[in-house]
């Protein structure tokens, strides 16, 4: 299916020369002179290499036909991380490349949307938030005003990040998935 080339977006899936590209980053550039452009970056699912295409804002790109539904995460092991469907209860098995970033985010037993094109796994979209704990973190240094400043922390995944000076090591907090950036205390 044709499509428009600014309505492009990170984790979908294009088709070039008859082989299938996963987006990785998508922006649209409108210089102040000239014709606005879409640049994206892209990774050949074959076999990884990635590529950097320009295409003008309304040019038309082969959006290839992918399944997106929801599959639960089960567990990781040598072959990959491995998921589950709720639906049918059919396992399949997710490459470590395919997981990239969102590896440290998975927890047993979550929800996360898997793109399939004929049986392959493409990408995955974890939930937007998850909760996790803090492992550890600097002590609160007294007279540090709570309204801007932030300190390092650790979370229970290894994850860095920065929480307020009233969280200590063992809370509970909500994170992005997209970026670890703090969002709240856990409210459990």
């Amino acid at each position: 299916m044709k499509v428009i080339a600014s309505t492009l977006r990170k984790g979908n899936v294009v088709e070039r020369d008859g082989k299938l590209y996963v987006i990785l980053f998508a922006e649209n550039i409108h210089p102040g002179k000239g014709t606005p452009v879409t640049q994206l970056d892209m990774r050949r699912i074959t076999d990884g290499v990635k590529v950097s295409e320009r295409y003008r804002t309304t040019e038309q790109v082969e959006r290839a036909f992918v399944e997106d539904r929801e599959h639960t995460f089960l567990y990781n092991d040598g072959e990959g991380f491995h998921f589950m469907n709720p639906e049918n209860y059919e396992q399949i098995a997710v490459p470590e490349d395919v997981v990239g970033d969102a590896a440290p985010y998975l927890q047993e037993g979550m929800a996360v949307m898997l793109s399939v094109h004929n049986g392959t796994p493409l990408t995955i979209e974890l939930p937007q938030r998850v909760t996790l704990e803090v492992a550890e973190t600097e002590p609160v240094l007294k007279g540090q005003t709570a309204s801007s400043s932030y300190k390092p922390a650790v979370l229970s995944n290894g994850v860095r990040t920065s929480v307020p000076p009233h969280i200590a090591a063992g809370t509970r907090v909500v994170v992005m998935t997209a970026d670890g950036s703090y969002v709240e205390r856990a409210k459990d």
